[in-house]
This record gives C-alpha cells, structure tokens and sequence, in this order.
C-alpha cells in the first residue's frame, strides 16, 4: 500500500513554487551577464528560439515524469526511471536526480547568505562608496575588494579565511531553508511561495522604476540599456557561441535538469494538468528573468558606464554585474542605500525559493524509499549540509569545481537522460498521452516531434559543445582543492548508490511479506 503523501493545497501555490524554484540568483545575476556578455539584442533572438524548442519542453517531460510518479507515490526519478526502464539499472540512473540538486545547493545556500549580507549592510549603510568621477576599474575596485574580503579570498595559501559574520550568516541562510523545509510542502513551502513571489515581483518593480529614471552625466537613459537588450546585431547570430549561450540560460532559468520540477509535481493532486501549469510556471520566470531581472542590471549598467563598460564587466565574471556593478551604482543615487537594501534581498528571496526547491528531492527520497519521517529526513539533510559547505566556503576553487561538474556538466546529462526515459523508453505515443492527461489547454501538435527530436538533438549539441569547448580544461584541476571537490562528489554518488541499494532491498523484503 502507497503511503500517505503530501499535496499542494493550490494551483495558484503549486505555480508560485514552481516558478519560484526557476526563478533564482540565475535570472537576476546570471541571465544579465550572459546577455551583455553575447551581444546584447543579438542573445535575446536564440534565447527565445531556445525557449520555445527546449525550455519549455523540458520542463514539460520533468512535470510529465514527477505526476507519473506521484501517482504511484513517490518524488525522485530513481523510483520513476525503475517503473518506466523496469531494468535493475535504471534507479541507479535516476539517483542523479538526488545528487545533483544535493551538491548543488550545497555552494547555493552559500552564495544565497552573501545576498542577505549584502542587503543588511546596504540596510545599515556598510558598503563601500566611490566617487562618480573615478574610472571603471577604480569605480568598481572597492565593491571587489569587499566582496574578496567578505568571502576570505585574499588570504594566503589553499584555504579561504572569510571573517565570522560570513559563516554566521550562511548558518542562519540554512537554519532558515531547513525550518521552511520541516513545515512541509503546503505549509511551508508553498506558503513561502505565496509570500516570497509577490515580494519579488514588488521589489522588482520598484527597482525597476527607480532604474527608468536614472540618467548619466554623459545623458544616457533608460532607453540607451533597452536599446543594446533589444536592438540586435544580426551579424553576431553567425557566432555559434551566442546560440548555445543562449540554449544553457534557457537550461538554467528554468531549472532543467536538476530533478527538482520533477519532485514538485510529484505532489500534485490526482487528475491535476501539467500542460498549462507547467507552461504558466516557465512563462511567470521568463518574465522575472528578461523584463525584470534583464531591465534592472543591465539598464542600470548601460545608462551608468556604457555599452562598452557594461560588456566588459559582464565578461569577468558572473558575480560582477550584480555584487559590483549595481552597488556602486546606489552608492552615487539619492536613497541609493534603500535601493541597494531592496535588491539584495529580492535575490535572497529568489535565492531561498530555488534553494528549498533543491533540497526538497533528497527529503522526498528518504520520505518515499526509506521511509524517513519528515523531522528525521530535515535532520538528516541539515547535517549533511552543515558539514559538507565548509568545502566551498573554505577551500579555494572548490565553488567553482563543484558548479562545473554537477551544476553545468551533469544537469545536461540528466536532462537527457530524463527525455530519453520519457519519450523513448515509455515510448512517443505514450509520453504524448501522458503529457496530454487531464490537460486544461489543447497542445500543439507540433510539440511531439519538438519533445521526440529537436529537444534531444539540443541536448546532445549542448553537451558536446561543453565536452569539446570546456572540458579539456576542466580534466586537471589546478591544485588538490579540485581533487577534494571531485572525491566529495563521488563520495556523494556513492552513498546515494548505497542508499537506493539499500531501499529496494527492503521493499523487495515488504513485497514479498
């Protein structure tokens, strides 16, 4: 018998944290530095190509596979890709849909506690201030040095040596994400999506007004910064670069590939749709990511330094244009600490509604195959988080392994191996049934051969790109920090092995009771 599983108590909960999962540090840091970095205009063509041809399919085959298990009571796609395989195999496959958000949020919560840092010190007035008149290194310098300080770059050796307040911020981000997280899914997280989404978009607004009327010394305004976001220099489509750039922020704004949307739509209630809510979801995070979260940085960027400034500091770096750029740019505004407060905590507030979201399949794995209580699955998970963050926020270069490997690498591949399950191996036809249950809009039919072979074909092109482009580079890490990263890694995928091993050896033992 199924035991008794939880359920989103609303439709309009359900979306808000969905979208909540997708809307993340991604759409407000991430998506403005990949735009200004590829050209401006020139992005925002294949990102909409891409949307249509991979986004939203994906994220149609992760909210397919969770329904499909959630009906036969169970939120991770080990217990979803054993049903649909039925080869002894396939749930050692489906742990990746665990481990990677695991790791993920892992180096996530703590990056998420630099934006709360940030936002109460904008609060208080705590960060650097420069003069309008000094140049663009100059201008920027103090904000680096801060955040180099604030992080404990600058100390010598192997190891990073952030002050206390750091650490005592990341450990009131996770105590924060575990107490929503052992409330449950209706009254914890999908509460917290009713609250933090509306703030969001609140927030975002005001920014984004205040952005609207700011102009420069030089006389740039607001309609310089649309202009390079949406003016586009066709010749730079020829750039096979900007194409894929493009396909992986639409991979990781909408979540793609990190098993999350599928444990979300494991809860949900019987005879729910998945076509539109899965297309309302995707649509409320492209609107955060490109009219919000593109409007506010780089507008503000443009009007401030420039086209030119404003590619230039996207390129260094994907932390530069919204822990750098916008703060120096308060600095110099009238009630500029308000709005640096209001922007750091609306990405702290996208940054706990993705972070939530990512611990959730680790909880619902030890909730559905090992029958962990949900104070017992949260302990459990806090413990395992607590320890294993002193990796990144201690040892230099581990962040940065960790996000290639499992936060860029690795969602490709499960990506692929999710379409694959869906439309392969449960079979096209079935997979289209499927998605098509208990719909509430009629989907084109032009979706089944994007799902069956454009969106594949994209992830392959995606993956090679990286294997050929990234890879090599990647294969020998610069000091032992990388090794202790990669054996952290698979010292996870190894228990999480054990632990599936170890499942279905008791429901083999319940099952033949």
């Amino acid at each position: 018998m199924l035991h008794q599983r939880e359920q989103w108590s609303s439709r309009i909960g359900l979306i808000l944290a969905v979208a909540g999962n997708a809307i993340g540090l991604g759409n407000f840091l991430r998506f403005p530095v990949q735009a200004a970095d590829n050209g401006g205009g020139a992005f925002m063509i294949p990102y909409m190509i891409s949307f249509i041809l991979l986004g939203i399919p994906l994220v149609w085959v992760e909210w397919a596979l969770g329904r499909y298990g959630g009906e036969r009571g169970h939120g991770t796609a080990v217990a979803v890709f054993d049903y649909i395989w039925k080869k002894p195999f396939a749930k050692y496959l489906g742990i990746l849909g665990v481990i990677i958000p695991l790791v993920v949020v892992v180096y996530y919560t703590y990056i998420e506690s630099w934006t709360l840092i940030y936002s109460f010190f904008s609060l208080f007035d705590k960060l650097p201030d420069t003069p309008v008149s000094a140049g663009l290194k100059d201008y920027l310098k103090p904000f680096e040095e801060f955040l180099v300080s604030m992080i404990g770059a600058n100390s010598e050796g192997m190891f990073l040596n952030p002050p206390l307040y750091t650490y005592g911020f990341f450990v009131v981000t996770l105590l924060l994400n575990l107490y929503i997280l052992h409330r449950g899914v209706s009254a914890g997280i999908e509460k917290v999506a009713k609250f933090a989404m509306p703030a969001i978009f609140i927030m975002a607004i005001i920014l984004l007004v205040r952005v609207l009327t700011l102009t420069s010394p030089e006389g740039r305004n607001f309609l310089d910064g649309f202009g390079f976001l949406w003016n586009p220099d066709f010749s730079a489509l020829k750039e096979p670069k900007v194409w894929l750039a493009a396909a992986g922020q639409i991979f990781f704004t909408l979540s793609i590939g990190f098993g999350a949307i599928l444990t979300y739509a494991s809860y949900l209630k019987p005879k729910s749709d998945i076509a539109l809510n899965g297309l309302a979801s995707a649509s409320v995070n492209e609107f955060a990511e490109v009219i919000l979260g593109g409007s506010i940085a780089i507008t503000a960027s443009v009007i401030f330094f420039g086209v030119a400034a404003t590619q230039e500091i996207a390129s260094n770096g994907a932390f530069n244009l919204g822990f750098m750029a916008l703060p120096a740019i308060f600095a110099n505004i009238p009630y500029g600490q308000f709005f640096g407060f209001i922007w750091f905590l609306l990405l702290f507030f996208a940054g706990i509604t993705s972070s939530i979201a990512l611990m959730q399949p680790a909880i619902a794995f030890l909730e559905d195959e090992l029958g962990f209580s949900r104070d017992k699955a949260v302990l459990t998970l806090g413990i395992f988080l607590f320890i294993s963050a002193h990796i990144p926020i201690f040892l230099k270069g581990a962040l940065d392994e960790l996000d290639f490997w499992i936060g860029t690498f690795a969602l490709v591949i499960f990506a692929l191996l999710e379409t694959i399950t869906f439309v392969w191996i449960l079979g096209k036809d079935k997979a289209w049934e499927e998605l098509n249950k208990y719909a509430d809009i009629k989907i084109p039919k032009v979706f089944y051969y994007i799902l069956t072979y454009i969106a594949p074909a994209f992830l392959v092109i995606i993956l090679g790109w990286w294997i050929f482009t990234e890879l090599p580079s990647k294969l020998i890490p610069e000091h032992i920090n990388g090794w202790i990263a990669r054996g952290f890694i698979l010292l996870t995928a190894l228990i999480g092995i054990y632990l599936v091993k170890i499942a279905w050896e008791k429901r083999n033992g319940r099952t033949s009771a």
